[in-house]
């Protein structure tokens, strides 16, 4: 029997989301509802092409629904290889709820789906086919504040939450090219955090999240999956494409500290002061840590 062609370009329109399907790529357009998880809204849309898809099913869904859900290879999508596998049901970006008056529709769909999937030549490579988040990105983490140029994260550490043994350490900056990997551990779980990994040869990692100076700690209210995960997509692809392209790798300039306000210096310094009454930190660790925070007015 000849195979009958669905209609490519149809779209199929969902909870919170709406797929627009052609012939080499879906493009998901997410809703900015007030009850649209706030993930979807972060992303927007995405395109994904065909070719960082391993398969596309429907399911019977609750309430008179059908869940239509791709599956992206691993490595072809930065923010689903970040998330590794930690995103609730209703945050999976490629998960759409149908209602089950357009379950044939979608049916065809799908078939036509996994049709051009598996006719489709294999990809020199497939990863980061799926566009990450883009830089500039931020967000509060209970620690400290996480910041991505595009270039370098950057770690600002806050004078309430973090540990004696990082504000020893100071403000950091990582340039990708110094990176292995990015760790993301979801805020809705216990000891959620954002850890960067320092290509082999940097100085090891502390155990303990809040001990560590390439990690952030999240917490209730801070780092919240729709801040921190595309950050750490973003800072994975990033990585990602250093490897690659090592001749594009930004100067060592990218570790020179930014000129601070001088209230904020003011605060970390009496801040110091306070660390060093306490004697939680040396009068040799004083004299540095407050002459580095001088030097960056």
């Amino acid at each position: 029997m000849a195979h009958t062609m669905s209609r490519m370009g149809d779209v199929l329109a969902g909870s919170h989301a709406a797929w627009e399907i052609d012939s080499d790529s879906v493009l998901i357009r997410f809703e900015r509802g007030i009850r649209t998880p706030k993930l979807f809204q972060a992303l927007g849309e995405r395109r994904v092409p065909l070719e960082a898809l391993d398969t596309v099913s429907l399911a019977p869904g609750r309430r008179g629904t059908v869940v239509l859900r791709a599956v992206a290879r691993a490595g072809a999508d930065p923010l689903m290889d970040a998330a590794s596998g930690q995103l609730k049901e209703g945050c999976d970006p490629y998960r759409l709820v149908l209602p089950a008056a357009q379950e044939q529709q979608a049916r065809e769909q799908v078939d036509e789906l996994n049709k051009l999937i598996a006719d489709r030549p294999a990809p020199a490579s497939v990863r980061d086919l799926v566009a990450p988040p883009e830089a500039p990105l931020h967000f509060k983490a209970y620690d400290g504040k996480a910041s991505f140029d595009g270039a370098a994260v950057s770690f600002r550490w806050s004078p309430t939450g973090a540990s004696t043994e990082k504000w020893k350490a100071g403000d950091q900056t990582f340039p990708v090219t110094e990176l292995a990997d990015v760790e993301w551990r979801s805020p809705e779980v216990l000891n959620g955090c954002l850890r960067l990994v320092p290509r082999a040869g940097s100085a090891a990692p502390a155990a303990r999240s809040e001990l560590d100076p390439a990690c952030v700690v999240f917490g209730p209210g801070y780092g919240p999956v729709h801040e921190s995960l595309p950050f750490a997509a973003a800072v994975l692809a990033a990585v990602r494409a250093a490897e690659r392209t090592p001749e594009s790798r930004p100067a060592e300039a990218a570790r020179i500290p930014l000129r601070r306000d001088p209230a904020d210096i003011a605060e970390r310094i009496r801040h110091l002061g306070e660390l060093h009454q306490a004697g939680l930190v040396t009068d040799e660790e004083f004299v540095s840590k407050k002459t580095q925070l001088l030097s960056e007015l």
